[in-house]
């Protein structure tokens, strides 16, 4: 019979970067813990899938792995000399693995409709303050370390930064399980190149090209994956049927959906009710999960409002609307030509025409010249931001701003 403190030091295989070690009790019990396990249950790429049908791993899995590069790194700078105490340690893990424990189902769709003007990142913090009384305060340094309040900034950067363990890790299992090569990154090699000086995280200049790949990586994936064509056409048919939901539910004029969602779609919570209501918002939000979205709309396909039902049957079906890309802006003479069409053919109104007819905008840089900088440190110690140090005679354009205007329509639509 093992001792519950053996049992706890488990080995997770993981496909993206094999054997993972859990060395704490207490990231054991918070992987126990039913707030996590529900990230099993929340597709990393929400409705990606559609068009890379590889991509159905989950925020539990991201998680596990970001933790394991946070364990590589600490290691890596206590060996290059830096005192990082067990505690501090500890604590770093703890913020890593519970990063993401806020998010909603299939992503960031929720994060636009169901509650509106709440994200992800103060969800997460939210959980892990509860989780936090839960544990007898043994999370207090993990928040601060969360939070960027921690003496020893570079802990932070190690969570949240331009080259987090956050990143490293979702670029690479996207690419995994995208099957898309481009956005394969030497992640291992980065979190072994990294230093401290001066209390923030820098790259070691063996790691340059590392870094550059990282950041051409990034961008290339960010088009590639995140904004493909498909996957935003996917999105805006998830985010329009939780409108449509949430404005039906206002109205009591909404189909059965799971008690959860129904919760919240007939409710208008503000980070505050989360804050200053009683516990029961937080833990009604942490039943939320993908199976409540794609069952609810299994229920509204065939419900009596046309719009929802017809907007289901599309996303069940995956029946996506075209979505045409470019960097002007697209007439306005072109976008009421196809509202009227669509209008005349479905026999609805203008305002409810904005659920079939999108236009807007989608932006995206590799790497911010704002926030702080990837610092490479050469041997005699002086320090460079990667766009100075890269020998590419582009890298400056990974930091520019790439802005397209998108339009989005039924297929069935022709004009």
């Amino acid at each position: 019979m093992h001792s519950s403190k053996t049992n706890k030091k488990k080995i997770i295989n993981d496909p993206v970067h094999g054997f993972i070690s859990i060395s704490w009790d207490i990231i054991f019990d918070l992987i126990e813990h039913p707030y996590f396990q529900r990230l099993r249950r929340i597709r990393q790429l929400g409705l990606t899938s559609f068009v890379y049908p590889g991509a159905t791993h989950t925020r539990f899995q991201h998680a596990l792995g970001a933790t394991h590069l946070m364990n590589t790194a600490i290691n890596v700078l206590r060996q290059k000399g830096h005192i990082i105490t067990d505690e501090e340690a500890e604590a770093a893990n703890i913020a890593i693995l519970l990063h993401d424990i806020g998010h909603g189902p299939f992503s960031h769709a929720l994060e636009n409709t169901i509650i509106r003007g709440i994200n992800h990142e103060e969800l997460s913090l939210l959980f892990i303050h509860d989780l936090n009384a839960s544990f007898g305060g043994r999370l207090d340094m993990a928040i601060e370390i969360f939070t960027g309040k921690y003496r020893k900034k570079f802990l932070h950067q190690l969570v949240a930064s331009q080259l987090d363990m956050d990143r490293l890790d979702y670029l690479k299992r996207d690419s995994f399980f995208t099957g898309v090569i481009e956005g394969v990154i030497g992640s291992d090699r980065i979190v072994r190149m990294l230093n401290v000086l001066n209390d923030k995280l820098v790259v070691d200049i063996k790691g340059i090209y590392s870094i550059e790949k990282f950041l051409i990586a990034r961008r290339l994936m960010y088009w590639q994956v995140y904004f493909h064509k498909g996957v935003l056409a996917s999105e805006i048919l998830l985010v329009n049927i939780l409108k449509r939901a949430k404005e039906l539910a206002q109205k009591n004029n909404l189909p059965p959906a799971t008690p959860t969602l129904q919760y919240f779609l007939n409710n208008n919570f503000s980070i505050s009710d989360f804050i200053t209501g009683n516990k029961t918002i937080l833990d009604q939000y942490a039943r939320l999960d993908d199976n409540d979205i794609i069952s609810s709309a299994k229920i509204w396909a065939d419900g009596t409002d046309q719009i929802l039902s017809r907007l289901c049957n599309n996303m069940l079906n995956r029946k996506l609307f075209r979505i045409e890309l470019q960097k002007e802006k697209f007439p306005e003479m072109k976008i009421n030509q196809i509202r009227n069409a669509v209008m005349k053919k479905y026999g609805i109104s203008s305002s409810e025409s904005e659920y079939f007819v999108i236009n807007d905008s989608i932006s995206n840089y590799a790497y911010s010249s704002d926030d702080e900088r990837i610092q490479i440190l050469y041997h005699n110690g002086e320090l460079k931001d990667v766009t100075e140090a890269s020998d590419m005679p582009d890298m400056s354009i990974l930091t520019k701003t790439v802005t397209k205007n998108y339009l989005c329509y039924p297929k069935e639509i022709e004009i």
